[in-house]
């Protein structure tokens, strides 16, 4: 859902969120332009190696490689991401972030990592009440994306696409 230009939606499972991932990258996106989050479990579970190869699937196990707590060790990947773009793991929230919000949090809001996940989704623009909502699908495996959208009739056909693609 829309905030100050972040359109966000968490996904029950890979399948709903691969259709949301695609449904950005199908109006012009690219994979830095998109936030993805989910806990290390979820990562493992649904994008282990074997599995069908997605853009999605692929920025996810790049994480896998990615470790250090935030504000620590920072690893931004060089195959198929921007410069811009980075995947950061938590491992005190058992957390991986990839895209523009991990750039953002290891460049100073993910400091607050002292505050856990609500503190950090807050950091990132994201209201408080979602950001708490946000926090406990993740811990039941939800997968988070979101992406800042160039206009508002974009905005307007990703809130009402991701509704058909098992938003919870």
């Amino acid at each position: 859902m829309s905030d100050k230009n972040l359109v966000t939606a968490s996904f029950r499972d890979r399948e709903s969120a691969e259709r949301a991932y695609d449904s950005i990258t199908a109006r012009g996106y690219k994979s830095d332009d998109i936030h993805v989050l989910m806990t290390d479990e979820t990562r493992k579970r649904h994008f282990v190696k074997g599995k069908e190869t997605t853009d999605m699937g692929n920025k996810a196990l790049k994480g896998a490689g990615v470790g250090g707590a935030v504000g620590g060790a920072l690893g931004a990947t060089a195959v198929g991401l921007a410069a811009a773009a980075a995947t950061v793991t938590v491992p005190v929230l058992g957390l991986m972030i990839a895209g523009p919000l991990a750039g953002a949090l290891a460049g100073g809001a993910a400091g607050g990592a002292a505050g856990g996940l609500v503190g950090m989704l807050v950091g990132a623009g994201i209201p408080e009440d979602r950001a708490k909502t946000y926090e406990t699908e993740l811990k039941d495996g939800g997968i988070v994306l979101g992406v800042k959208p160039k206009h508002d009739d974009d905005a307007r056909f990703f809130e009402s696409e991701w509704q058909a693609h098992n938003v919870r």
